[in-house]
């Protein structure tokens, strides 16, 4: 009898809880109904109190709902899932072949297709791929083999753990790392990486009370052996003719002190760098830079209006060749970026495919191609696309969400608003605790070792030992017509190539 009485007295507190849980639904609804139709500022909600709600729900799921059951393999945007997958199953090592066939239309305007040699090469005949060297005329040039390599992301934009994890695997994968326009930090230098330190419009870094280039603090980062190279960040493929934004809720007190800006307000670059409205203008801070470090110099840039690019040679030849800044990075129109105007993100700029010939061809021109090295940058995350851009004239391809994906990124697009579920793009260490250092760390190397492998696959199949000697008639592109034509045809090389 006392155990009747026990399940009944469990019974009468459940079915006590239970009535509560109801009254304090109903008036949680009550409540929401009274809010909803005495708001003007949504119409929806005026009209359809508390179920107008759903609305908004609905449509936050729907970034995701979309991506896991919705989108086919080859439509999602930014990247598709046959994209990441590769890049997932690289980054984990784990097999790479797929089954059946391809599910990618060979005949859509714009798709690349590379031409097989009848005669590939063996195995056993592939070269080690080449060292360039950077910066002739430094006192420190750089010599590297590595084809592949991080690009700039912030620290700011991505959070500790993420730069901890890509600076200590990228240089067990021998590839450097760009830190972005945030600056160095301890965590950039900790995984023992070659680093690019890229100077942002603000400066952050490398700044002085007032805002402007610091010499002093630029030879103290010249000092430190892991870094190699110096960018000047021009403009950036996902916002070109925008500076950086780092939205308030991203900035700590740790990013506010790296960068030398308010705590919790929205960083706001300048469009441009104050001191350069000139091709004059721009080989000066290069060479004041490149002097002041004694490393390798050189800009990044989104290319759209195009026509200064012979004052820009003329320029060189005019002053010597020793004023030319040592490489170019050609980022393109669908790059990437934690926050952006959708304006600026959806029109503005070339896209690689265009820029890239083209700048290729006036270096070539103007006999500059070997003098100041190419490195392409903007969707860049998987072989063919690499591939791709080494025809077109690349020395080197850099990507930043190839990266990101290893490490874990599901294309959540939150990076924005400092609620990245992975704890990539987010400063809430609740989040971040969900990124192991040394878990991701491993799976940067393999994306990356695998990204060269498969590269030099295409290469092999193309008849040459080397990715770096892959031309634009190793590709054809298909046109209006679904017919496809070579590469070299759509994109001629100067006679001089």
């Amino acid at each position: 009898m006392e155990e009747f009485g026990v399940i009944n007295w469990f019974a009468d507190v459940i079915s006590i809880l239970f009535i509560l849980t109801l009254a304090a639904g109903m008036v949680a609804i009550v409540i929401i109904y009274v809010i909803d139709v005495n708001q003007t500022a949504h119409a929806i909600r005026r009209n359809y109190p508390v179920i107008g709600r759903f609305r908004y729900l609905l449509g936050s799921l729907g970034e995701f709902l979309r991506q896991y059951f919705f989108a086919m393999d080859r439509e999602e945007m930014p990247f598709n899932r046959a994209e990441r997958s590769w890049v997932y199953r690289a980054a984990k090592n784990e097999d790479n072949t797929v089954p059946f066939g391809s599910t990618r239309s060979l005949a859509e305007s714009g798709s690349v297709i590379f031409v097989n040699c009848p005669f590939p090469n063996l195995d056993d005949e592939s070269a080690p791929l080449e060292s360039f060297e950077i910066g002739p005329y430094c006192r420190y040039p750089y010599t590297t083999s590595s084809m592949f390599n991080v690009s700039g992301m912030s620290f700011g934009a991505i959070s500790k753990p993420a730069v901890l994890a890509l600076s200590r695997e990228a240089r067990m994968a021998g590839c450097w790392m760009n830190t972005g326009e945030g600056g160095i930090t301890p965590y950039h230098l900790e995984g023992g990486a070659d680093i690019v330190v890229q100077i942002g419009t603000a400066k952050y870094g490398v700044r002085d009370a007032q805002g402007n280039l610091d010499d002093l603090r630029l030879s103290e980062l010249a000092a430190l052996p892991q870094v190699k190279m110096f960018e000047l960040k021009l403009s950036q493929g996902a916002k070109p003719g925008k500076g950086g934004m780092l939205p308030g809720e991203k900035i700590t007190r740790e990013i506010a002190d790296i960068r030398g800006i308010p705590i919790g307000v929205d960083s706001i670059s300048p469009n441009r760098h104050t001191e350069i409205d000139s091709v004059g203008d721009l080989l000066d801070t290069i060479d004041h830079i490149r002097k002041v470090t004694g490393k390798p110099m050189g800009f990044k840039m989104v290319l759209g209006s195009y026509g200064f690019l012979d004052e820009f040679c003329d320029e060189i030849h005019k002053r010597g060749i020793e004023s030319a800044p040592d490489f170019i990075t050609l980022d393109s129109a669908d790059g990437g970026t934690g926050a952006a105007p959708q304006s600026l993100i959806d029109y503005m700029g070339l896209p690689l495919k265009e820029s890239l010939p083209l700048l290729s061809n006036k270096l070539i021109e103007r006999d500059l191609k070997r003098r100041i090295r190419i490195i392409a940058s903007g969707k860049l995350i998987e072989p063919a696309s690499a591939a791709l851009a080494l025809c077109l004239g690349a020395d080197f391809v850099v990507s930043a969400r190839g990266f990101m994906f290893a490490i874990g990124c599901i294309q959540a697009l939150q990076c924005n608003k400092n609620t990245c579920p992975t704890g990539i793009a987010t400063h809430n260490p609740r989040l971040q605790k969900g990124l192991v250092v040394e878990d991701k760390a491993q799976r940067v190397r393999s994306y990356c070792e695998n990204m060269n492998w498969e590269v030099g696959v295409i290469a092999h199949s193309c008849g040459l030992n080397e990715p770096r000697r892959l031309r634009r008639y190793h590709a054809r592109v298909v046109t209006t017509e679904g017919r496809s034509i070579p590469l070299d045809e759509l994109y001629p090389e100067p006679a001089n190539a």
